[in-house]
C-alpha cells in the first residue's frame, strides 16, 4: 500500500506528525509541509491536536480585523464549513488595501464632488452605465441578505462594484459625482462587514455622521432602467461586429443601425442581403450571397 492510500484510509494526514517534528527540530515547515501533503497526503484539517489552528489574534494583529472578518465571511456561506488559507486572507487583505488607495488618492476631489440625485439621474453615456451598475450592486446586495445573509455572495458584488469604479476614467465635474455616489454606496455596504475601514474612509469623504448611522442604501428605479444596450452583429452567423441599440427596439430600428455600422458595411460590399434575423436585445444575423 502506497503511503497517500494508508493516510487516506486511515483518516490520518501528513501534518498530523512531521508538523510536530519539524518544529522540535527548528525547521521552516511552511512550504516543505504543503509539498508532502500534495504529494504522500491529504491536507491538515484544522484542529488543535494537530497544532494546526490559526490563532485570531495573531491573525487580527498581521492583516486586521476588518481583513479577517472579510475573509471569514466571504470564504463560504454562513452555515458551510471552510478551510483557512494564507492565500484566501491575503487577497481580502489586498482588496481592503486596493479600496483605501483608490479612495485616498481621489480624496480631494472625491471631497468636492458633491451631488443630488437630480444631477445623478441626468448622467450620459459611460457614467450612466456606471451608476446602472451601482444600483444593480445595491438591488443584488439587498437580495442576498434577504435570502438568509448570503454575505460571501454580496461580498464579491462589492468587489467588482470597486473594479468597476477603477476602470471608469471620469472627463468632468459630473462623472465624478458618480464615482462619489459609487465610493459612498461602496462603503455603506461594506460598513456591517470591514466597519473600521469603511469608517475612516467615509469621514474621509467629509461625512461628519459615522457611517455606522446610516441606513442601507436603496436602489434608484430609474437608474436601473436601460436605454442602450450591445448586442453582437453576425453575417452568415460569423461574429463580425458590435453595435448600440436603444433597449427594445424593433426589426426596422436595429437593421438600420447595423446596415450603417463601418465594419458591418465592409463585410457587405458587394454580396447581396438575402434576409435579417433579429433577435430583440440579443443579436442580428444578416444572412448574405
Amino acid at each position: 500500500m502506497k503511503i497517500g492510500e494508508f493516510l487516506r484510509e486511515n483518516q490520518l494526514s501528513v501534518g498530523d506528525n512531521v508538523l510536530f517534528l519539524l518544529e522540535k527540530l527548528g525547521i521552516e515547515y511552511g512550504r516543505l509541509l504543503k509539498k508532502l501533503e500534495s504529494e504522500v497526503g491529504e491536507t491538515a484539517k484544522m484542529s488543535k491536536s494537530k497544532a494546526n489552528v490559526v490563532d485570531p489574534e495573531e491573525a487580527v494583529e498581521r492583516y486586521g480585523a476588518d481583513t479577517v472578518r472579510l475573509y471569514i465571511l466571504f470564504a463560504a456561506p454562513p452555515e458551510q464549513d471552510f478551510e483557512w488559507t494564507d492565500e484566501g486572507i491575503q487577497g481580502a487583505y489586498r482588496f481592503l488595501n486596493r479600496l483605501w488607495n483608490f479612495v485616498t488618492e481621489r480624496e480631494d476631489w472625491l471631497r468636492k464632488a458633491e451631488y443630488t440625485p437630480e444631477e445623478l439621474r441626468g448622467a450620459k453615456g459611460k457614467a450612466r452605465e456606471l451608476r446602472r451598475m451601482i444600483h444593480q450592486t445595491i438591488k443584488g446586495y439587498l437580495s442576498d441578505m434577504e435570502r438568509g445573509y448570503q454575505l460571501n455572495t454580496a461580498i464579491a458584488k462589492i468587489m467588482k462594484l470597486l473594479n468597476e469604479l477603477s476602470d471608469f476614467k471620469p472627463s468632468d465635474e459630473n462623472d465624478r459625482k458618480v464615482v462619489r455616489e459609487g465610493v459612498e454606496v461602496l462603503l455603506l455596504l461594506l460598513a456591517p462587514i470591514t466597519p473600521h475601514i469603511a469608517e475612516e474612509l467615509w469621514s474621509r469623504l467629509g461625512k461628519e455622521e459615522l457611517i455606522v448611522l446610516q441606513p442601507i442604501p436603496e436602489p434608484d428605479e430609474r437608474a436601473l432602467e436601460v436605454e442602450e444596450i450591445e448586442i453582437p452583429v453576425q453575417i452568415n452567423g460569423k461574429l463580425r461586429a458590435r453595435v448600440r441599440i436603444p433597449f427594445g427596439a424593433d426589426e426596422e430600428t436595429a437593421k438600420e443601425i447595423a446596415l450603417k455600422d463601418e465594419k458591418v458595411r465592409g463585410y457587405l460590399d458587394g454580396r447581396e442581403v438575402k434576409k435579417v434575423i433579429y433577435v430583440k436585445n440579443r443579436l442580428i444575423n444578416i444572412v448574405v450571397r
